[in-house]
């Protein structure tokens, strides 16, 4: 049986080279691609795979916001993060979001494979250049005990905090989230409120180290 993948990054070149790379495994199947994750949110709905491999930094909805409300709705997905980012944070999110494998966008194609005939098989897979990082956060209770964007902001607050930090107008985010242009003010001033921050630039820079954005967005 053929393992059925979707592909989510805001790189057309790395999305396709990607697909280049797992077509070549017999047993594996990319049946999807897409550059945003509310996009993959759809995609993974619509064609129902078994594995999904995302970035993390992604226009309109990130990796780790995709991953929350693919998971909610199906529990028994898999998960790979594919990210050039190896700090603490985003291990840390992607895994508390439910993804099973976190991947360097550096490692070679033996370790991709890898990756996705473990997590296929409903194993976790971690790339060993981060593995310390987890361990660290094992044997330490700083990362639980650290404020972050997931423990302070609901996920609809997230959701406009980074389209506020992607240029969106208030307008442009209401018709996006479907939504009022009144709900859209009341969720800034409440992510403005609990993050003590009163200006856009603050906020987009609060939410470029929070991963929910990426400064080449």
């Amino acid at each position: 049986m053929r393992i059925r993948v979707v592909l989510a990054d805001d790189h057309a070149i790395v999305r396709q080279g990607l697909a280049r790379v797992i077509q070549q495994a017999e047993d594996i199947e990319v049946v999807g691609q897409t550059s945003s994750g509310r996009d993959a949110v759809e995609l993974v709905r619509t064609l129902g795979p078994d594995i999904l491999i995302t970035d993390i930094s992604m226009p309109d909805l990130n990796g780790v916001e995709a991953t929350r409300r693919i998971l909610r709705e199906r529990p028994q997905m898999r998960v790979i993060a594919l990210s050039m980012h190896s700090s603490r944070q985003f291990v840390t999110e992607m895994f508390q979001a439910g993804a099973k494998g976190y991947l360097l966008k550096d490692c070679d194609c033996d370790e991709l494979f890898q990756a996705i005939y473990a997590v296929a098989q409903g194993n976790c897979y971690v790339s060993p250049s981060i593995g310390d990082v987890i361990v660290d956060d094992l044997l330490s209770d700083k990362a639980a005990s650290a404020p972050t964007a997931s423990s302070v902001l609901t996920a609809r607050e997230r959701e406009v905090l980074q389209l506020m930090a992607e240029g969106r107008t208030t307008r442009q985010i209401a018709l996006q989230l479907h939504i009022s242009p009144k709900t859209v003010e009341a969720h800034r001033l409440r992510v403005m409120n609990k993050l003590d921050i009163n200006n856009v630039a603050q906020l987009t820079k609060y939410a470029i180290q929070e991963g929910l954005t990426s400064p080449d967005i």
